[in-house]
């Protein structure tokens, strides 16, 4: 600031607002309320602050709902799938290993008996993380995980349907499973 510009200022204001130093200067400071007129920044904030201390949040021992723990940045899909799906995609994973269990070792059948178990396993441990996940980016990424697995274990069935053909009524069975699966994924990406 020009020095003549503040003198005159200093000389337009009252007594009570004149600086303690007037050495020192701060432009923003110059036009605020003094500080015992102000009110303090958590009082102005708290005032329209829907979540306070005396909100059932705070409250130990009450249990909330799932809508006020959710922790989803931005929902992707308009209502949760269905939960048994987590049921559904577990049950397939035992399936699969109770498949694998029978399967004859050999060479060819050692690859395929692990990539099996690896891709149809998978699809509940991605489905999971996709339930918990905490962005509607992280979810749909997870739920396309789990698509590409279901397509993975479908490939695999109907190598071992080849590999083994007396085991291809139980490849064929999960199979469909896998599609289905597959399917549902899908549909739930899309949204």
């Amino acid at each position: 600031m020009c020095g003549a510009w503040r003198r005159r200022r200093e000389q337009s204001r009252p007594q009570n607002e004149m600086k303690h130093s007037p050495l020192v200067s701060n432009p923003k400071a110059e036009g605020r309320r003094p500080k015992e007129g102000r009110k303090p920044k958590a009082e102005g904030r708290l005032a329209h602050c829907p979540v306070n201390s005396g909100s059932q949040f705070w409250r130990s021992g009450i249990k909330l709902s799932n809508e006020a723990r959710a922790l989803h940045e931005d929902e992707v899909h308009a209502k949760p799938p269905p939960p048994e799906l987590a049921e559904r995609t577990a049950h397939f994973g035992e399936n699969i290993i109770s498949l694998a269990k029978k399967i004859p070792q050999n060479p060819v059948n050692d690859r395929l008996i692990s990539q099996l178990v690896g891709a149809g396993t998978s699809i509940g441990a991605n489905y999971c993380e996709a339930d918990d996940a905490v962005s509607g980016k992280e979810f749909k990424l997870k739920i396309g995980t789990c698509r590409k697995e279901s397509k993975e274990t479908m490939f695999f069935l109907r190598m071992l349907a080849k590999a083994e053909p007396e085991l291809m009524d139980d490849a064929r069975r999960l199979w469909r499973a896998a599609k289905e699966l597959n399917l549902i994924f899908g549909a739930i990406w899309r949204k």
